[in-house]
């Protein structure tokens, strides 16, 4: 680990003018530099502003309240700042209106099928969170269970995930408040919508009942403040969770686990509990136990189906057999059978060959059929099999889009979810067997599809790899060279970006915007190989996709450097960041919702060592060399002229820590050569979120209008013009 000389504790006190966030400042408030030496195997690197890790930089060791008092009241100074620059922009209120009127539009998830009940959850109108409804059947009417906005008047309880038991007459349910995610598990008894006694802290999911009601197993974490306590237990209704019988506990090294930890799955019977062990974000190990002989001896008996390979598994147990998706010797993945009674390699049947065009990415079962959901061309396509792997031909979507399936173990009816840039979210019901779909819940959005072009497009990288990309804009769209436009990736973690419905940027439509999603190499859009090609040193190649698509729209007369912005979250506010310091030339602005910014420091706070297998670690010297190389935080360099950037980042995120964008924001201010009444480089770290789930209405409102207001400011858009829907009748 490297270490710092002064420590932190030692800095001097904050500026009066950082104090007062009340302040109006003709640029952003002052921030004190302190600068740290840091080793990384013998190569010194400055920090100026380690301060603003507050108590969390491992070098502090214990809290320090005046510290963190420090870094709050800049925080506030900074927040201050920022709503004075976005709050009255021309456009705002116009802005806001349609957003609220977006978004407030209703939404519906897939329904979970137990006992003949459908458990769904469901937001209207302007409720804050989401609820949890029931119905008897498939057209009966909606039975409210349970309310999150009756809980909290804030609006800052939700509801994180639910799982019915089998026969539909219990509900468990997790709930989180202001974006921690740190979700306590609570029973419902369905008939009479009373509360059972069961209360599990600890981040619980992975929920999976035993077929009689009487219990169930589940995952938590031993210790909130320590996310890599992962464990897998069993629990017996009615009685306390300190008595839950523990079945397995993450691997350690020392202090941190190296590994993602484990998750567990069932079949129907319960007969079998299988773990998915992830060791890496592109490797986990599946293994069985006999669940049965457990629940009778305590003893478990462990069948390995998959360890110590360099590949992605997902598993599902059908009877005495395992079906295996693995991407083994099979980048886009394919489907094994392994026999519990012999589970050797020698004698693992392949019975859905890896297709060249198609990437797998789930395999589910419905009664006598395989339904596998494939990505091609980075939309999704569905195919039916026999449990022998027999083609049973494709599902018809209703068109070019995302889906999500959702099967039944006994069954061969389902429900799947649908949207597209410009297709809202649906819910079909579907008969698996005859194929036939029927629309069973659709928002009514009020937004005409028809008014909106959606186009695949592919472009050359700078090695030349061919990468696609996605580019939605208004109908009769000048390519003149100067609609504004926003270009959104992600690049990381073999997560796919996909034709989505996102209510947010409809305005920037409307308005004449033009928003492009590309398909960056990390990303799961185009199988294994597609993800290797932008992990660990290879992590260049996500920032050459993403500058490459920026130039295609120029030179395509889509847009211009003056008109071109960039957006990610996440890892995708890495990708944000990186872009902006190697080439500042090429965007105005960008909005880098919470990032990770200071790649020689990110393993060191909440969960991220959970990521060092996607990045590397500084801790390691080859590592520290390709990281120091692109770590936007280090990148940064005196009198550069950078773009406009707004920094965003939630106080209560247990994934990606705050620090990084305080960090970067502070280095950017100081650096850039441009004038902040012009370009500037905004922060805002939100009290009451965390990573962005749970949000309540009214925070997503005010965040889309910062984030649009604040592209259509520097890159040239009018929204004084926008009307609602029903203005416009």
């Amino acid at each position: 680990m490297p270490h710092a000389s002064p420590a932190p504790r030692c800095l001097k006190s904050l500026g009066l003018a950082a104090l007062l966030p009340a302040l109006v400042l003709a640029g952003p408030p002052p921030t004190d530099v302190e600068p740290v030496e840091l080793d990384f195997h013998g190569k010194q690197v400055v920090d100026p502003y380690l301060w603003l890790e507050g108590s969390d930089a491992p070098e502090v060791g214990d809290e320090d309240p005046a510290l963190d008092a420090r870094v709050s009241a800049w925080t506030e100074a900074q927040n201050s700042w920022t709503r004075d620059m976005l709050d009255h922009r021309p456009g705002r209120r116009a802005l806001e209106a349609r957003l609220t009127e977006l978004l407030e539009v209703g939404s519906i998830g897939i329904p979970e099928v137990a006992g003949g009940r459908l458990f769904y959850r469901k937001r209207q109108g302007d409720q804050a969170q989401p609820v949890l409804f029931m119905r008897e059947s498939r057209d009966g009417e909606p039975v409210e269970l349970v309310n999150p906005n009756t809980l909290d008047e804030d609006g800052l309880t939700a509801m994180s995930w639910f799982q019915p038991s089998q026969d539909g007459e219990l509900v468990a349910f997790g709930l989180y408040r202001s974006g921690d995610e740190n979700s306590t598990l609570y029973v419902m008894r369905v008939k009479d919508r009373r509360w059972l006694a069961e209360e599990i802290p600890g981040k619980v999911n992975s929920v999976s009942w035993l077929p009689d009601g009487s219990g169930f197993v589940y995952r938590r974490l031993r210790d909130l403040d320590d996310p890599y306590s992962g464990r897998i237990l069993f629990h017996r209704l009615g009685e306390h969770h300190r008595q839950d019988l523990e079945i397995f506990e993450q691997y350690r090294e020392g202090e941190f686990a190296k590994t993602w930890g484990p998750y567990p799955f069932t079949n129907a019977a319960h007969d079998w509990l299988g773990v998915l062990y992830f060791t890496g974000t592109q490797s986990n190990d599946v293994w069985v136990y006999d669940f049965e002989r457990y629940l009778k001896t305590r003893e478990l008996a462990r069948i390995d189906i998959m360890v110590g390979e360099d590949a992605m598994n997902r598993a599902l147990i059908v009877g005495d057999k395992v079906y295996l998706h693995t991407t083994l010797d099979a980048p886009n993945g394919r489907v094994l059978a392994v026999d519990l009674a012999k589970p050797g390699r020698e004698n693992w049947e392949e019975i859905i060959p890896e297709q060249d065009d198609a990437v797998i990415e789930s395999v589910q079962r419905a009664d006598d059929m395989l339904v596998v959901e494939y990505l091609s061309q980075a939309y999704s396509r569905v195919s039916r099999y026999g449990l022998d792997g027999k083609p049973l031909g494709d599902l018809e979507l209703p068109g070019i889009g995302t889906s999500s399936l959702l099967t039944r173990e006994s069954s061969r009816d389902a429900f799947f979810r649908f949207e597209s840039f410009n297709e809202p979210d649906s819910i079909y019901s579907v008969n698996l067997k005859r194929g036939n779909s029927e629309l069973w819940e659709r928002p009514d959005v009020p937004v005409d599809p028809e008014r909106f072009d959606v186009k695949q497009v592919s472009y050359p990288s700078k090695d030349g790899t061919r990468v696609s990309m996605f580019v939605v804009h208004r109908k009769g769209l000048d390519l003149d060279g100067g609609n504004p436009t926003i270009l959104y990736g992600y690049g990381g973690f073999n997560i796919s970006r996909t034709p989505s419905f996102s209510p947010g940027i409809f305005p920037w439509l409307e308005a004449g915007g033009v928003y492009a999603v590309a398909n960056l190499r990390g990303g799961g859009e185009y199988g294994d190989a597609w993800h290797r090609a932008g992990m660990l040193a290879n992590k260049q190649n996500v920032f050459d996709d993403f500058i490459a698509a920026g130039e295609w729209l120029i030179e395509a007369g889509y847009t211009s450097p003056e008109h071109l912005g960039v957006r990610g979250g996440s890892n995708g506010g890495l990708l944000t960041a990186a872009v902006v310091v190697q080439r500042p030339d090429l965007f105005r602005a960008a909005h880098s919702l919470v990032p990770l910014i200071d790649m020689l420091r990110y393993q060191y706070f909440l969960m991220a060592r959970y990521w060092v297998p996607e990045y590397g670690s500084s801790e390691e010297p080859d590592q520290f060399e390709f990281l120091s190389e692109y770590s936007p935080y280090h990148q940064v360099r005196k009198g550069v002229a950078y773009p406009a950037v707004l920094f965003t980042a939630g106080e209560n995120d247990t994934r990606v820590h705050p620090l990084h964008a305080r960090k970067m924001a502070a280095r950017m201010q100081a650096a850039t050569s441009r004038e902040p009444e012009d370009a500037p480089i905004l922060l805002w770290v939100e009290q009451e979120a965390g990573h962005g789930q749970g949000k309540p209405l009214r925070l997503r409102v005010r965040d889309a209008a910062d984030q649009y207001i604040f592209m259509a400011w520097q890159l040239g858009l009018d929204f004084d013009s926008l009307k609602t829907a029903k203005a416009s009748r």
